[in-house]
């Protein structure tokens, strides 16, 4: 069925059961005025035969019986007109949504049939894409084999070329070798009869004569060994000065002399000028006592709020100054107070050296240490080395050669750790005598590292001859770490002096018209007049210039020397 059909017969349901509740409705008032009647008339014989005295109100209320009967009889015939009524209504209303609905059904069909071609005009519409795109693709694939297949033709016709050249390559070789064997043969004999010919000649067999060359050479050669001799003597006596002045230098920073109080003062900032009497005490017996207690030298001048305080030890300078710190906060400073704060800086400061160790040592990815070098390596949080902290770099230098092991296919745990412990001798310059290479390679033997390792510290600074390549790369990464720049200080004067002798060398040149130092000294730019140097000069005087930077100066990394030729030639339009 169609839905019009649906349509019309929910319509004719709708009608039906409104005519079926019209005519239960009626029905319904009948049979309630049946029994309404017959409720009466019982009650009618059951009063007749009760009471014979009350005849006339029974009278009366028959007649009120019929009343109500005609008015229910009226109101039945009402009922049946009404429900024709509605039932002409349902009728007229059916035909209404009848036609309605044959309209509606009508419009959705035409609709239906509407979307239905345009669906069927787009699927055939992607389909006909489809079938072109899979045609095309039929066609690139069909033409990409016909491509290879040219393409193996062509390989197929090189290799058969490619063997034929061979083969003609290999007659030819052989050819060759057969040629050059019988020229060996001919040049063994030729050179047998020249051999023969000078020994007659020279009356010199040819041991003779090796001997003669062999003292000849032998005397050339001890020439030229003290010639070379000579030139060492003469460098050396050249650098002496410079190697006395870095090992001056070393022992200054080693034993904290009053040339680098930057590196052996620390300086405390007081709320007010009257916490310094606090401080000295009466008749200076606080500061006595802080200096005794804590072995660190208190300097208190005319500096406004501030004190110094002086050591050669940096973590026993650095236990003073948080002991002085937490007393000057507390305001309670007396010796016995003193002793108390002295003992819990002192165990802040080792739980801050064995983090700061625990740290590095997680940062370089080292495992498996022994705990007496961990808290040696914590004390290096407060030893500087030219201004440079002397942690940070053992972690630097052990990832600088983690990566160069790495780029070279060594043990890269290995590297890591020899880098990491190689100035771990410094923890201990002001308590043993000697270089911190060897006390630190002392102490990595004394608590069971390896031999390489032990080596590579031992070696670092060519105390002892490197025989590994792990010492190599150890004295690499030290020298990368401590020689980059911004990694140390170095004083004022001494810089700008460097400077200073660097525009001086290239200025004394022939021919240079200016010089301009840059990049802090690392590039010096040398502008020549064109008239009085050529392009030859010019590269003579920066290979001139760089030489005698180097024989004369101390830097660290390296200078480029850039000269500059300019030539300009000026006309006038008019």
């Amino acid at each position: 069925m169609t839905p019009l059909d649906w349509v019309l017969v929910i319509a004719v349901i709708v009608l039906a059961a409104s005519v079926i509740a019209g005519l239960v409705l009626g029905a319904r008032a009948l049979r309630q005025m049946q029994s309404e009647r017959h409720d009466a008339h019982e009650r009618q014989e059951l009063e007749v035969g009760a009471a014979q005295a009350k005849i006339a109100d029974a009278n009366a209320k028959a007649a009120s019986v019929r009343a109500e009967t005609a008015a229910a009889k009226a109101e039945a015939g009402a009922a049946r007109a009404e429900a024709r009524r509605v039932l002409e209504a349902a009728h007229s209303e059916a035909d209404t949504i009848l036609e309605h609905a044959h309209r509606q059904a009508e419009a959705d069909a035409e609709q239906l049939r509407t979307a239905a071609r345009r669906s069927g005009e787009r699927e055939v519409a992607l389909l006909n894409a489809t079938v072109k795109e899979q045609a095309a693709e039929v066609e690139r694939r069909a033409a990409r084999i016909d491509e290879r297949e040219r393409l193996h033709g062509e390989e197929v016709e090189r290799l058969v070329e490619r063997e034929r050249r061979l083969a003609a390559l290999e007659s030819d070789l052989n050819t060759r070798e057969a040629t050059l064997t019988k020229r060996e043969v001919e040049i063994a004999r030729v050179e047998e009869t020249k051999r023969r010919e000078l020994e007659r000649i020279a009356a010199l067999t040819a041991d003779t004569a090796r001997a003669e060359l062999i003292e000849s050479i032998e005397g050339q050669a001890k020439r030229e060994a003290a010639i070379l001799i000579r030139d060492i003597e003469t460098e050396a006596k050249n650098t002496a000065d410079t190697r006395a002045r870095h090992i001056v230098v070393d022992a200054i920073q080693r034993i904290a002399s009053e040339q680098t109080a930057e590196s052996v003062v620390s300086v405390l900032h007081l709320p007010s000028d009257e916490m310094k009497g606090r401080i000295i005490g009466r008749e200076g017996r606080n500061i006595r006592a802080f200096e005794s207690t804590t072995g660190v030298n208190l300097i208190i001048d005319d500096t406004p709020e501030a004190v110094l305080l002086s050591c050669f030890d940096p973590v026993r300078r650095e236990v003073g100054r948080l002991t002085l710190e937490k007393l000057v906060l507390d305001g309670r400073i007396h010796p016995h107070r003193i002793e108390e704060v002295f003992d819990s800086a002192k165990n802040e400061v080792e739980v801050l050296c064995d983090r700061a160790a625990e740290e590095a040592l997680v940062d370089v990815g080292i495992t498996n240490i022994h705990p007496e070098l961990v808290k040696l390596l914590g004390r290096l949080r407060y030893r500087t080395s030219y201004g440079q902290n002397v942690l940070k770099h053992l972690v630097e230098t052990a990832h600088i050669a983690g990566i160069m092991a790495a780029e070279l296919g060594l043990d890269v745990p290995t590297m890591k750790r020899a880098a990491f412990l190689h100035d771990i001798g410094k923890a201990l310059t002001h308590e043993v005598e000697g270089s911190h290479a060897l006390i630190g390679a002392d102490l990595a033997r004394k608590y069971g590292e390896h031999e390489d390792v032990v080596h590579a510290i031992e070696a670092h600074h060519n105390e002892v001859p490197p025989q590994t390549i792990e010492a190599v790369l150890t004295q690499a990464a030290d020298a990368c770490s401590g020689g980059r720049p911004g990694a140390r200080r170095e004083s004022l004067e001494a810089y700008v002096k460097r400077l200073e002798r660097i525009e001086e060398i290239a200025g004394g040149k022939v021919g240079v018209e200016k010089v301009f130092a840059m990049q802090a000294g690392r590039e010096i730019r040398v502008m020549v007049r064109p008239d009085d140097i050529d392009d030859i000069g010019a590269a003579v005087l920066a290979r001139d210039v760089a030489k005698q930077i180097e024989e004369e100066l101390t830097y660290p990394g390296q200078i480029r020397v850039t000269v500059v030729r300019e030539s300009r030639v000026t006309e006038l339009a008019r």
